[in-house]
């Protein structure tokens, strides 16, 4: 999830969302940076309007709220693409994961 918050914080400071400057932010967090995930996250928000996203969900969020009667602050919804950029990274860290252990029984 911090490669996503990255991205966001990226966007919310308006810097473009690159490798280099998601890697620069995990670092400086002391997470240690898979680049594949790096690289998987950047892919596939590419040509994605962030901020449309965003207020997309922000919207959704409220109308959801009312229509089931939770308070709308309860109800909290991440942007689709940027989900889906998690989904993602999630996959491809569990494929490169069972690739390596392929490698030990090899």
């Amino acid at each position: 999830m911090e490669y996503v918050y990255a991205a966001l914080l990226l966007h919310n400071a308006g810097k473009d969302v690159t490798e280099d400057a998601i890697t620069g932010i995990l670092q400086a967090a002391d997470v240690d940076v898979d680049a594949t995930r790096v690289k998987a996250l950047v892919a596939s928000l590419e040509g994605v309007d962030i901020q449309e996203a965003i207020e997309k969900a922000a919207f959704a969020a409220p109308a959801a709220g009312a229509a089931s009667g939770a308070p709308a602050a309860a109800v909290e919804e991440a942007p689709a693409a940027v989900e889906e950029a998690a989904a993602e990274e999630e996959e491809e860290a569990e494929e490169s994961g069972m690739e390596g252990l392929g490698a030990l029984f090899g």
